[in-house]
């Protein structure tokens, strides 16, 4: 894993990439593509049921919970199409959105609001994810109207809160957006010469 950028001292001059293992690498030009990760809920039992009924794709893994009961977490365009797609291979989805309202625009709420096996619960905040040891088996949120903590059973649970990019590592080094995309020009060149970067790590969508 990449562990720290150390920038070139003059233009043209050698750009040194450090790695955790010990070892470095070195070049005039660099294109740091390192993607992004999905944003985690940062709950009990989330990491634990990962892979065990915890998913982060709907695409991916919606055809694995066919006939089940599943979760959406999260609000927003990306969330309400992935509750839309995995209704229509599971048996029910239950869509949490943390806002009082469903941030989704018009057309998602719609398409939502008229499939039968989907349900919206708003000012819901996720505080555990359950389970036997061996896989899901609930999701615990607090109702933030109420103040009441309510659990759900179901037997898959999708986290869509968003991807971190993988930056970390470039803080101090290069001009990071304040959601710590790298920033980038109409050429991928980022704020120091000869390094460009692409993809999820960029501030472009």
């Amino acid at each position: 894993d990449a562990e720290r950028l150390e920038p070139a001292h003059e233009r043209g001059g050698l750009h040194k990439v450090h790695f955790a293992g010990g070892g470095t690498l070195q070049a005039r030009s660099l294109i740091l593509a390192t993607g992004a990760r999905w944003r985690e809920m940062n709950v009990p039992g989330e990491r634990q049921y990962r892979n065990k009924g915890v998913a982060y794709c709907p695409h991916c893994d919606g055809p694995l919970f066919k006939g089940k009961h599943v979760a959406v977490v999260g609000g927003g365009n990306s969330r309400a199409e992935g509750a839309i797609c995995l209704g229509n291979i599971v048996r029910h989805v239950t869509l949490l959105e943390y806002d009082a309202v469903l941030r989704a625009d018009a057309v998602l709420q719609k398409k939502l609001s008229s499939l039968p096996n989907v349900t919206v619960i708003t000012q819901a905040a996720t505080t555990e994810v359950t389970g036997d040891g061996a896989k899901v088996n609930g999701l615990v949120y607090t109702d933030r109207g109420s103040g009441e903590s309510r659990r759900i059973g179901l037997e898959g649970v999708f986290v869509q809160i968003g991807l971190l990019p993988n930056t970390e590592w470039l803080k101090g080094s290069l001009e990071l957006s304040a959601r710590s995309e790298i920033s980038i020009d109409a050429r991928g060149q980022t704020s120091l010469p000869g390094v460009f970067a692409a993809g999820d790590c960029t501030d472009v969508p």
